[in-house]
């Protein structure tokens, strides 16, 4: 059984995720995926808008800073990992431009977009 403390994170977690998406859409981006799941890799969101594929986490924080630092190596490689597949199976978004975004969620402000946010271990964004 999950503890009250796991059911209100996960809230907090979906609704950070929701306002993500709407931050997204109201910038002109087309929401092609939420919450993919390949094998142990994860993405929040996947998105595009023009030639342009995003592969988007969400972090919500209590301040900025910690949810800029909350994306660590590991999680990333997870992210690149999912991304890989998920380019795999599906060809049409081969000829793409993609990259790795983050969107930062923390109350009281307009969850904030990061571009670019990183790349893989190539130094690329897959």
């Amino acid at each position: 059984m999950k503890s009250r403390r796991h059911v209100a994170a996960q809230r907090r977690g979906a609704f950070a995720e929701t306002l993500a998406v709407w931050r997204l859409r109201l910038t002109g981006w087309r929401i092609v995926a939420r919450d993919l799941r390949v094998g142990p890799a994860q993405v929040d969101i996947v998105a595009r808008r023009g030639r342009v594929l995003a592969f988007v986490e969400v972090k919500r924080r209590a301040r900025l800073d910690d949810a800029a630092e909350a994306l660590h190596p590991a999680q990333r490689a997870r992210i690149a990992r999912a991304a890989e597949i998920f380019l795999a199976n599906r060809p049409e978004f081969a000829q793409f431009e993609t990259r790795f975004d983050a969107i930062l969620v923390v109350p009281g402000r307009w969850p904030e977009h990061r571009q670019d946010a990183w790349r893989d271990s190539t130094g690329t964004p897959k």
